[in-house]
């Protein structure tokens, strides 16, 4: 038998960290090579960990809600086969330890005590909660922890975020101006503001208190990134997409038949939006503070929403697939996301989202931005209303409207109004004599 690491894996291309949501073993308890030891949350998506080994679990080094960075040993197992051996400090990668983290696996010196600082004090913290921290200007002298022995956890922080109650120190008074006769005295200033609490709103009898899940925190974490830091600004435009229903229409049912699956309005938005990003690649862009990074590939994302959580695939190279293709991939990423097999990879490298928010009936909605994405287009529900033509007759039409939020700080109005007035001309003008669905 010999002692082996498991660490913390890397669920995403720009994912650097995780959270150990919840262990799903113990020290003492043995596990097949592959069984699921943990789940685990990133700012994408919730997964398990497996198991490298077959053996038994040893250590538990990371606790529950605790953050680590990928690549950071998160337990130990004496693993089947070979000699007992326990494990040498050199076979992991010497790492500065902060005082709020857990050594990691392999030293032989106990764990220092925490040692809780009050006050204007410097601390020491976890990566993940200094990052969060300085990203939301959080004082964390100010900030009482939850964790063990008074350890401040980012759970910690994204509550006080959450809350909008930010702690920061009092400013100080300039050291270079002296005190004057008729000013205020210095030790007459204001305390320091309290620590922020949760929102401590009053039960009654029958309410339901609803733990916060993981995905849920993440989704809470992502969407207060995208409005703090992306200046949203909205725009609409209504289209008229009768020629399009009764072409869709007329398809359908030999359509289902032929390739088992429904072909649904939403594809024809996908591919028109595809289509026009390709016409203006500006709209496929990502801010990255001292530049804008266009992106070549057409990847859109797709939200798909469950009972508890919203879920955001991807439909790579959207703009080389057919109709049948993309209706196709939207059916088989649905089914996924409410089977639970989907996996983290299918969530990576989205540049622009389409939202079907008209599938619950909405007719005008302002999406929040998918962070990094510069934009999002909301498809609302086709609505049969009385049009005035060009003939002056009114007539029945089938309109939809669709709503664009942008980052100002990479879309302006003009490039934004542009793409989606050719959303409207390549949709108004689909029907069966110039649009193929294969």
């Amino acid at each position: 038998m010999a002692i082996q690491n498991i660490e913390m894996p890397k669920l995403g291309e720009s994912v650097t960290e995780g959270t150990i949501e919840k262990w799903l073993v113990k020290p003492g308890d043995t596990v097949n090579k592959y069984d699921p030891i943990a789940e685990v949350n990133t700012d994408k998506v919730t997964a398990e960990i497996p198991s490298s080994f077959a053996g038994t679990i040893k250590e538990l080094i990371v606790q529950e809600g605790e953050t680590v960075d990928v690549g950071v040993v998160v337990c130990t197992i004496e693993a089947e086969g070979g000699s007992v051996e326990e494990p040498q400090p050199e076979a992991v990668p010497a790492r500065e330890e902060p005082a709020n983290e857990m050594p990691a696996a392999g030293s032989q010196k106990p764990p220092a005590p925490i040692k809780r600082q009050t006050g204007n004090a410097a601390g020491r913290y976890s990566p993940a909660v200094m990052r969060l921290a300085q990203e939301n200007d959080i004082d964390l002298s100010l900030v009482e922890g939850s964790g063990r022995e008074g350890r401040i956890t980012r759970k910690d922080i994204l509550a006080i975020i959450a809350s909008g109650d930010i702690p920061k120190a009092a400013a100080p008074m300039p050291e270079q101006q002296p005190v004057m006769a008729e000013e205020r005295p210095v030790t007459e200033a204001a305390p320091a503001k309290a620590t922020p609490q949760p929102a401590d709103i009053p039960t009654a009898a029958g309410d339901v208190e609803i733990p916060v899940s993981g995905v849920r925190r993440a989704i809470a974490t992502n969407m207060l990134r995208s409005k703090h830091e992306a200046p949203h600004a909205w725009t609409m435009i209504e289209v008229d997409v009768t020629n399009l229903v009764q072409y869709r229409d007329s398809l359908k049912q030999e359509f289902k038949q032929r390739e088992g699956f429904n072909l649904t309005y939403f594809a024809f938005f996908v591919k028109a939006v595809a289509q026009a990003l390709k016409e203006f690649p500006m709209m496929n862009s990502m801010w990255a503070g001292d530049k804008i990074i266009q992106k070549k590939d057409i990847n859109l994302s797709i939200a798909v929403a469950t009972e508890d959580a919203l879920y955001v695939p991807v439909i790579k190279h959207a703009d080389e697939k057919t109709i049948k293709g993309i209706g196709r991939e939207i059916n088989e990423l649905a089914g996924k996301v409410r089977s639970g097999k989907l996996a983290s990879a299918e969530m990576q490298g989205g540049t622009f989202t389409v939202n079907n928010t008209g599938s619950f009936g909405s007719v005008q909605s302002m999406g929040i931005i998918n962070y990094p994405q510069a934009a999002i287009l909301q498809v609302e529900s086709i609505v049969k209303r009385p049009v005035i033509m060009e003939n002056g007759m009114i007539a029945a039409r089938d309109m939809v409207n669709l709503c664009l939020s942008l980052d100002h700080r990479v879309l302006d109005g003009l490039i934004s109004g542009r793409f989606l007035a050719r959303v409207k001309e390549i949709l108004e003008n689909i029907s069966a004599e110039n649009t193929s669905i294969y």
